[in-house]
């Protein structure tokens, strides 16, 4: 091998995986239902009426009646990338969010997590938690090699929350796009195959029944099980 023409690892055996299956995921906390507006739009519109800044980063809504929102919901539900999820919380029975796969890559086996977007009920809750996890263990289990999460470099919470699901930070694609007529930069995050048991091992310590007390309380937080995980470095500097 010429050491000045390096070049990657060799996958022996490597097989593409499946594109992800429009089905139901369950859940200890929450089960994801695949989108139908005519199912999900009324009880999702009224959730997401409560508070229009959940739409303050994303390049749609808000949507101020139910028509619109379901005339954009059944849009949705429609394709397979984006596939999109309704996320229902089983202690309420209650629908309040959504989040899909997109840009889903077998051949490169990279898939990504995006389009999020909590009612003011869903978030902070074991439920918006455990959704969002539900993904990321399916495309592992599938035998994707590379999640991704890219935000709005501005949107500090989904930031964070990158972080606390053990996604590693990656850098920002500056002037990555025109967000209902804002420059957006796009911060990276993303998490890798070999780093999944470890991250599998920290989200079901943390939704374990016995890391919460009577009140809800956490015993353990999530950040503080998946910040050993996190990567800074890079690769490719030798």
């Amino acid at each position: 091998m010429d050491p000045d023409r390096p070049v990657g690892a060799a996958l022996p055996g490597w097989v593409p995986p499946p594109p992800p299956a429009r089905r139901v995921i369950e859940g200890r906390y929450a089960r994801l239902e695949p989108l139908d507006a005519a199912r999900h739009a009324a009880e999702l519109h009224r959730a997401n009426s409560a508070d229009d800044a959940i739409w303050t980063y994303l390049p749609y809504g808000p949507f101020e009646t139910e028509a619109e929102y379901a005339a954009w919901a059944g849009a949705m539900a429609a394709g397979d990338d984006p596939l999109f999820f309704a996320v229902r919380d089983l202690e309420t029975g209650l629908c309040g969010g959504v989040l899909s796969y997109l840009r889903i890559q077998p051949q490169a086996g990279s898939i990504e997590l995006g389009h999020i977007n909590f009612a003011a009920r869903l978030q902070r809750t074991r439920a918006a938690t455990e959704a969002m996890v539900l993904l990321i263990g399916a495309a592992f289990e599938a035998g994707y090699r590379r999640f991704e999460w890219k935000c709005d470099a501005l949107n500090r919470p989904s930031r964070r929350a990158a972080e606390r699901l053990g996604l590693s930070y990656e850098g920002v694609f500056r002037q990555a796009s025109v967000v209902k007529g804002r420059n957006r930069d796009t911060a990276w995050f993303a998490a890798i195959d070999a780093e999944w048991p470890a991250l599998c091992a920290a989200y079901e310590t943390w939704l374990a029944p016995a890391n919460f007390d009577a009140g809800g309380l956490q015993a353990q937080s999530l950040s503080a099980l998946t910040r050993p995980i996190l990567v800074s470095a890079d690769p490719t500097r030798g």
